[in-house]
């Protein structure tokens, strides 16, 4: 019976794997298929090919437009993480705090970054008005996940922590945030991605205002001379790094729950 299982969870995984790849592969033969049958100018949708061809020939100033993105994507991640945890931990330890201000993070959550992104590049230099952005846009999920797992403890063993005698301190560092963990790797997948979001639009503002070295910038810029099939190379870039943003974030929360949470304990059992 256990050797069925474990053919029936690889034959699970090899179709997991294979599905995306062959789903992908009909998409771009579909795309390939429609470019030629009807003949159309790459200036309105390239083939498959030709963006793949771009990609390589600009390939020197996508990549160094990619790495800048990707700068302020993980300056802006660490910055949400970093104050996203620490607010959420000073949220459970002071009520007057957590009403004075989480209504504040709700503001500034449901603002539009679109919105925000053009004063804030009145107001700040470049560089830091993009990663104002990106750190706004993820620093919510942060917040509000790591809030609800602090709150979201097993009481009988918070009383029984207090009966022991334990302090604040070691009801913080013992129950509290162990039992938040999967709350906040939680906020911090989601918030991988949201970075990501928040520096492309700053970056496509700054392009509008004439200014600008990230991978977004560069798609303002070719939409703006109809170079299509490089903007379809640095799309491709951008969806490629999200993706890679985000196996990353969900490899790092599968081996921080791996030996002790149902939810990566079920998958490997």
């Amino acid at each position: 019976m256990n050797g069925e299982q474990a053919a029936h969870e690889r034959r699970e995984r090899v179709l997991r794997m294979l599905l995306p790849v062959a789903v992908l592969a009909l998409g771009v033969l579909v795309w390939d298929l429609v470019v030629r049958l009807n003949q159309i100018p790459p200036y309105i949708l390239p083939s498959p090919g030709l963006v793949l061809s771009t990609l390589i020939s600009d390939w020197s100033v996508l990549s160094a437009s990619l790495l800048v993105t990707l700068e302020t994507t993980v300056q802006g991640f660490l910055l949400a993480a970093v104050g996203g945890i620490g607010l959420a931990v000073l949220f459970n330890q002071s009520r007057l705090i957590e009403h004075s201000l989480y209504p504040y993070a709700v503001i500034l959550q449901v603002t539009p970054v679109v919105a925000i992104a053009p004063l804030l590049l009145i107001y700040l230099p470049q560089e830091a008005a993009v990663l104002v952005c990106a750190w706004i846009v993820a620093f919510f999920p942060v917040l509000a996940n790591t809030t609800l797992g602090l709150n979201s403890i097993d009481y009988n063993l918070a009383d029984l922590f207090r009966l022991y005698g334990a302090s604040r301190g070691q009801v913080l560092w013992r129950l509290k945030l162990p039992s938040a963990l999967p709350q906040m790797l939680a906020g911090l997948k989601i918030a991988g991605g949201l970075s990501l979001i928040g520096a492309v639009v700053a970056e496509i503002a700054a392009g509008s205002a004439g200014a600008g070295s990230g991978l977004a910038y560069r798609i303002a810029e070719s939409g703006y001379r109809l170079n299509i099939p490089r903007m379809f190379a640095a799309l491709l870039l951008l969806s490629v790094a999200g993706i890679v943003i985000f196996v990353l974030l969900s490899a790092f929360s599968h081996l921080m729950l791996r030996r002790w949470h149902e939810s990566a304990v079920s998958r490997e059992g």
